[in-house]
């Protein structure tokens, strides 16, 4: 096996044409984390990067090419077309690819695998989520694509649960790991973060989207952390309604050194239109606890949603303001993605025509901000160095 990672690569063609003549592959793997950069000024839609890397590949070998990954999961039917691959896997990948690699080493029939994609002929079977995600591995430090060593400012992804059960309205999250909740068992995850400390990565990123739910197993982890004594730092993203002082003091003590608070908004109405399950003042409480502990914190708002207005756009600035966080990331317009409650309103308002599939980007901008939300957080931007957009 051979893990080929084009992020570290500065030429692609390149770097895939050795690899496959050296290792001569049987199969071949791409995993597609992003579709496009959410950026609604100016969208890059990434899969043409993609379907010039399965070309290339086709083009010195003829094994199967296998799509996977989180961004894949969403469009997985629309993506093995668009790319041209010969097969995808929506889901768990690491339970369901040696199913594949077994049925094509032994000539049995594809048919029948759960959420396999076949070019031509569709979804095989519904997808089906792994309970125990002890039994799936973790990743291996010696496949690792990149060397801790290499002078770059790398945080290492650590994924310690999926799934999502909050449901806010513009999410994807549940359509690519499912709605329950799923989680490594604190002790594997520690082995496996000494594994990586031990060749040289102290700089991680959790990236659950949800790192404090449940509240009781981000506690248990963090605890498992310190007493492991692993010197790391890291990074997570907290939802700022589930969040209290004794887990933002463990969580200071086992290394993080910063935090995504994704609050999105700082209207009450708006937050409930997003299906948020907290308020403004759960907001400024868990970033006072944050900012006591030392943690840095950095905010998002997402503007332009389902019910959004001038006024309610002004009270989210002026709110996120007040918070006098390190980092405020400004997005105006959401990204429409299918199975969303989202997806459902965009389609009732004919914002999104029948046949759309929603694999090139498609945002969501209320009536009457287009052109007045972009000048007014272009002003407040320019006043405040360390919000971006």
């Amino acid at each position: 096996v051979e893990v080929l990672d084009l992020m570290f690569k500065d030429d692609a063609v390149l770097a895939v044409t050795s690899s496959i003549e050296s290792l001569r592959p049987e199969i071949i793997g791409i995993s597609v984390r992003n579709i496009d950069d959410q950026n609604r000024a100016g969208p890059r839609f990434l899969l043409d990067q993609v379907r010039a890397v399965v070309s290339l590949c086709r083009s010195l070998t003829g094994v199967p090419i296998v799509i996977g990954g989180a961004g894949y999961s969403i469009f997985p039917e629309s993506i093995v077309q668009y790319l041209k691959a010969d097969m995808g896997i929506q889901g768990e990948g690491e339970a369901v690819f040696p199913l594949v690699l077994d049925c094509l080493a032994n000539g049995g029939a594809l048919s029948g695998i759960p959420g396999l994609v076949l070019k031509d002929k569709g979804l095989q079977a519904e997808r089906m989520f792994t309970d125990d995600l002890d039994c799936l591995p973790l990743p291996d430090p010696g496949l690792s694509a990149y060397a801790a060593d290499t002078g770059r400012d790398i945080l290492l992804p650590v994924q310690t649960r999926r799934g999502c059960p909050m449901g806010c309205s513009y999410c994807s999250t549940a359509v690519i790991e499912g709605s329950s909740i799923r989680m490594r068992s604190p002790a594997a995850v520690v082995r496996n973060i000494a594994a990586h400390a031990q060749q040289g990565f102290r700089r991680l990123h959790f990236v659950d989207n949800t790192f404090n739910i449940p509240l009781s197993y981000a506690k248990e982890l963090c605890t498992a952390i310190i007493h492991a004594d692993l010197d790391i730092a890291w990074r997570c993203i907290l939802y700022p309604g589930r969040i209290d002082e004794e887990l933002v003091g463990l969580m200071k003590l086992a290394g993080c050194f910063e935090v995504s608070l994704g609050f999105e908004s700082g209207c009450e109405r708006i937050l409930k239109s997003m299906n948020k399950k907290f308020g403004k003042e759960d907001i400024r409480r868990a970033s006072e606890l944050l900012r006591a502990q030392g943690i840095e914190r950095w905010g998002f708002l997402l503007l332009g949603g389902p019910g959004e207005t001038r006024e309610s756009v002004e009270e989210s600035l002026h709110f996120a303001d007040s918070l006098d966080l390190d980092m405020l990331k400004l997005t105006a317009g959401i990204r429409i993605y299918p199975y969303t409650p989202l997806e459902k309103t965009a389609r009732e308002q004919g914002l999104v025509s029948p046949d759309d599939d929603l694999l090139a980007p498609v945002f969501y901008m209320a009536e009457g901000l287009d052109g007045w939300i972009q000048e007014t957080i272009r002003e407040w931007v320019e006043a405040r160095p360390h919000w971006v957009w």
